[in-house]
């Protein structure tokens, strides 16, 4: 890595908006591509060029997670873009639904946040939490996931307001064109079809006008949605 390029976390850099937002900053990044499948992570390394590495971790894995970290003595840039989303109403859910979804989009960015903001101080650096629509508004059937993403709003609004140096973003998308998409629109029981939904290249692109404004802006929540033309 060099030092004379920030330095920037991607999780979720294994697909879709995670893989999306990894791209978007390689021009002008040095590149940690976070995830578990450590394939797939080296795949998207290979296509970004010997500025991307890949770091396979289970976020949901205290002692892992710490580990994985404590090397990182400055970082710029801190995307969480990894997530799940499990569906159902509040009838068909169980617990373990439900501890798993905000284990990985609450739990899993808040710690890995906590241990790395002394690098993200350094660097006076800035995290985005690449949130839903479902953070804004949720819908029947959708409780466990909006409830997971709402906690995950409160988080960046929290951590805006303790850590002054740091710029702090939450990015709303409606459908996104991913494999999470096509899972969502089959519980439904309606046909796939891409072209109604942003691309992941579009949601990454909202996070790179976060990341690189100018120093006297602070974009703190952005909200994209599909065209209707």
């Amino acid at each position: 890595m060099s030092p004379q390029r920030p330095l920037a976390l991607v999780t979720g850099a294994s697909r879709g908006i995670g893989a999306a937002v990894a791209a978007a900053l390689a021009p002008t990044h040095d590149l940690l591509l976070g995830g578990r499948d450590a394939a797939a992570l080296a795949d998207v390394a290979a296509r970004l060029g010997d500025r991307a590495l890949p770091w396979p971790v289970d976020l949901t894995d205290p002692e892992a997670l710490a580990g994985a970290t404590e090397r990182i003595d400055e970082l710029d840039v801190l995307v969480h873009s990894a997530g799940v989303g499990m569906l159902g109403t509040v009838a068909e859910l169980d617990v373990a639904t439900w501890r798993r979804q905000f284990e990985v989009n609450v739990v899993a960015v808040a710690e890995l946040t906590r241990l790395l903001l002394p690098a993200l101080r350094a660097s006076r650096g800035s995290v985005v939490c690449v949130n839903s629509g479902a953070g804004l508004a949720a819908r029947p059937g959708w409780g466990s996931y909006a409830a997971s993403k709402f906690a995950l709003k409160a988080f960046a609004d929290a951590l805006r307001g303790e850590e002054p140096a740091l710029r702090v973003c939450s990015v709303h998308p409606g459908r996104v064109d991913t494999d999470m998409q096509r899972a969502v629109v089959a519980h439904e029981g309606g046909t796939y079809d891409g072209s109604r939904y942003l691309r992941p290249e579009s949601v990454a692109a909202t996070v790179l006008a976060a990341v690189t404004a100018s120093r006297d802006a602070h974009l703190t929540d952005l909200v994209v949605r599909p065209s209707e033309s």
